[in-house]
């Protein structure tokens, strides 16, 4: 079964803000975009799920006119708080590559 890293033209992450990270997951293809957004593996208990968020929290919103996916999730540390690791949000989108897709 392919991975979004198999399929995505772009999987992204950047801070939405010190506390809020956002993820995007874009596709060339406008019918494979249609095919994965039918299988419905792409929300927001998913995002919830793999970020340790509850599912309330997550905003996800598909975008059809651009064939992508947007989901907005607190960040766990705030950026450059203590702790923080990753201050630009930039490899937030890490745990979501090996999603597996069944399109």
């Amino acid at each position: 079964m392919p991975r979004i890293r198999d399929i995505a033209q772009i999987c992204k992450s950047k801070n939405a803000g010190p506390f809020m990270v956002t993820i995007d997951v874009l596709f060339e293809d406008p019918a494979l975009y249609r095919r994965v957004k039918a299988t419905g593996v792409l929300n927001a208990a998913l995002f919830a799920r793999l970020y340790g968020v509850a599912e309330g929290d997550v905003l996800f919103a598909p975008y059809d006119t651009a064939s992508a996916f947007k989901a907005t999730l607190p960040r766990l540390v705030p950026a450059g708080d203590f702790g923080d690791t990753d201050v630009y949000g930039a490899q937030q989108h890490a745990p979501l590559l090996d999603v597996e897709v069944p399109v």
